[in-house]
């Protein structure tokens, strides 16, 4: 439903940051004005006077509301004075939070935009990070492969999958492609940056053993190639050939827990921990 005559209203959602915060308490009001259609129009990182002088001339100029998240004293000076002087509706998200909390601490706002998103960053980079690993396992949506962080790749049972998860707990966003014998690898992984892929190796008689504790615990009938030194053998020469064809790093997990595999892994890709332990 649009505002008379037609026009659909316009939203204008202004902050210091990405605008997040604002932007999700603005759709849970409007969940209570379901069947209007509006326009909302995001404007991140204004933090001077100027850029809050061209918002609102921007704002008057499309007939608009804003709704603004400024913690720096300077900009919500600027936005309270302009936007008066321009008839232009406002409003303040977190200004009845700031004089709560001024009565309740006795104290201003530290003021310094950017200060929810540094204290959620972590979180947000570490579920982001699961979100993509769990989405990308075992050779999933290949297509996608690009927009990781590490690519783990290596033939099965070799630690890929646990791995990726402990990065990405760790706010790295880690996929896993395996490479089965006698299979030409999924094209999607040779047009990745060959230093992106990490190799992860096993030494044969340390792979046998963990393939038939697998093998046993699932109950497999007929495993017996899976298991068998010789084709486990020529499996991982395999992967190896290709690992080194591909310019691929790599290294032997044979006795590595997963902590140090990721932490070899970091290491190689020059990557940091999202979080500490």
């Amino acid at each position: 439903m649009a505002a008379a005559g037609g026009k659909r209203p316009v939203i204008m959602v202004v902050s210091d940051g990405r605008g997040e915060t604002c932007s999700q308490l603005l759709r849970a009001a409007l969940v209570q004005f379901e069947g209007h259609d509006e326009e909302i129009i995001v404007r991140p990182d204004v933090l001077t006077p100027d850029q809050v002088a061209a918002v609102v001339d921007e704002a008057a100029w499309r007939k608009a509301t804003i709704f603004y998240t400024l913690v720096g004293k300077d900009t919500r000076r600027a936005m309270r004075r302009l936007a008066g002087e321009g008839f232009v509706s406002t409003v303040d998200v977190l200004g009845p939070a700031f004089t709560a909390l001024h009565d309740v601490f006795h104290a201003d706002p530290a003021a310094t935009p950017g200060l929810f998103y540094t204290a959620e960053r972590q979180r947000i980079d570490r579920q982001a990070a699961i979100d993509y690993t769990l989405k990308h396992d075992d050779g999933l949506r290949p297509y996608e492969l690009g927009q990781a962080d590490v690519v783990l790749v290596g033939i099965s049972r070799v630690s890929k999958s646990t791995t990726c998860f402990y990065l990405a707990y760790h706010g790295i966003k880690a996929a896993n492609v395996p490479l089965i014998g006698g299979r030409p690898p999924l094209p999607q992984l040779l047009t990745v940056d060959p230093t992106k892929v990490i190799g992860l190796r096993m030494n044969v008689t340390r792979l046998m053993a963990v393939r038939e504790a697998r093998a046993k615990h699932l109950g497999r009938i007929g495993t017996a190639d899976y298991v068998a030194k010789r084709e486990i053998a020529e499996e991982m020469l395999g992967a190896q050939q290709l690992m080194v064809r591909q310019g691929w790093r790599s290294f032997d997990v044979s006795y590595m827990a997963v902590e140090e595999i990721a932490r070899e892994v970091m290491r190689l890709r020059g990557l940091a921990r999202g979080t500490g332990d």
